[in-house]
This record gives C-alpha cells, structure tokens and sequence, in this order.
C-alpha cells in the first residue's frame, strides 16, 4: 500500500526536534492537494522561511506536521469568511486525489475563485501573493505566457500586493475518454501533433515547480512577476538559483 508523503513525514516529525525558524510571518496555502500542493506542502513545511504554515480547510483535521496548522474555512461565499492573518499567500489549483483522505478534508480553490480568494487575502493582511496556474500546453499566446492572462490576474494585481508572482505551469492532458472507435481513431491521428510541442512547454514535475516557486518566494523583490512555463522548464533542467535570479531581473527591467 502506497505511504502518503504528509503521513510519512508526520511519523517522523514525532521523534525529530522541531527546527528552528528563523522567520516569524505566517504563510496561507490555498490548495494543498494533488502531487502538485503535496510538494509545495512538504517542502514549505520543512523550511525555515516561515514561522507558521496554514492549510485551508473544509472538515476537520485533527494530526498535523509540526508549524502547520489547519484553518477550516465555512461552505459559505469567500467574501463571507472570518479574517485570519497571514503575511504570505501561496494559491494552488491542483485537484485533490480521492485515495487520500487529508486532501479530502482540504479546501481547494478552482482558477473562477481566484479574484474572491485575493480580496479575502488582501483583507487578512497577505503582502505577498503567489499562484500556480495551470495550463494547457502549447495553447497559450507568447504575450499571455509573460504577462497577465484574463480579468482575473488583473484585478489581483488591482488589489495592491507587495508582490504577485503568478507561476505558470504546463499541465498534463487529462486522460481522454471516448464514445466509440471513430472517435478513438481521431484521437489518435491528431496525437501526432502532441509532439509538435516544445520540450519547453512540457509539463514539469511537480517536485521542481515547487522548488521553484519556493526559490521564488524568497528572493522575489516587490513587484509583479510573471513565470513562463520556459522559465519553469529551464530551472528544471538545473541552474535553479541562476534562473531565477536571471527571471526576476528581467521582470524587474520590464
């Protein structure tokens, strides 16, 4: 039976000593669910950048790692919720896996809440926000991919943030069902296009995105900054902090 990463680290969180953060802001994660969120969980949750990590959350959940902490939020509209206080956002859109119990009790945003979930951010005292946004490889226009892509992103860069980093990440296709052969034949002669897609726009693990945005978070002046799924591609192929750094001066310039 496969171990859930969160549980594995819990069990060895129970005999190790908490670290030592040197940090004191509070940091919101919106989404900590499929392979994407868990990454961004476990590797948040074991450095020393932030004092406290919040998971929203739908249900209850009663064991956690150590600095983490659940805040369950009500089935009511985002602008309806109580206020909490948080210094630093991370958004994730990734969907939860039913086979895991913890990402079932979780509450996880879709892209349409995204402009609600700011304005409650902002109203919590949130200075920096950071969102993953999903993709489809291959189908978005060169000027989307480095700037803002629709009302939403506008209207979150609209609320004043210190710092909006907006993350875009190539996602995998789902899996296709189809309804009978004719179908199935289709699919599969217009797969050829499929590699026709840059290595650049592939999907990247999940385990380098969040490394990414981790490295962003922390170096990341004020400002908006808008990541490509090239740049993602390329700190995954390595030279993570040089990539980086490069990115932002970039962002900086424009």
């Amino acid at each position: 039976m496969a171990v859930d990463t969160f549980q594995a680290i819990q069990a060895a969180g129970r005999h190790v000593p908490p670290p030592v953060r040197a940090a004191s802001s509070t940091l919101l994660l919106a989404g900590a669910t499929g392979a994407l969120g868990n990454e961004l969980l476990n590797r948040l949750a074991g450095s020393q950048s932030h004092a406290r990590l919040l998971l929203l959350a739908k249900e209850p959940i009663t064991d956690g790692l150590r600095g983490v902490d659940a805040l369950q939020v009500p089935a009511l509209p985002i602008a309806q919720w109580p206020l909490c206080e948080a210094d630093v956002a991370l958004v994730s859109f990734d969907p939860p896996r039913l086979f895991h119990d913890r990402e079932r009790a979780l509450w996880t945003p879709a892209p349409a809440d995204l402009p609600a979930l700011a304005r409650w951010l902002k109203a919590c005292g949130v200075k920096t926000i950071a969102v993953v946004q999903p993709h489809a490889q291959g189908r978005m226009p060169d000027a989307l991919k480095r700037g803002l892509a629709g009302l939403d992103e506008h209207a979150v860069v609209g609320l004043g943030f210190e710092r909006v980093l907006l993350v875009r990440s190539a996602q995998k296709p789902a899996a296709e069902r189809f309804a009978n052969p004719g179908e199935r034949l289709a699919a599969w002669m217009l797969s050829i296009f499929r590699y026709m897609v840059p290595s650049s726009e592939q999907p990247v693990r999940a385990s380098k995105v969040a490394a990414f945005v981790e490295r962003a978070l922390q170096t990341a002046p004020p400002g908006v900054h808008v990541a490509s799924s090239d740049v993602v591609w390329r700190a995954s192929q390595g030279g993570l902090d040089d990539v980086v750094r490069i990115w932002l001066q970039g962002s900086a310039a424009g």
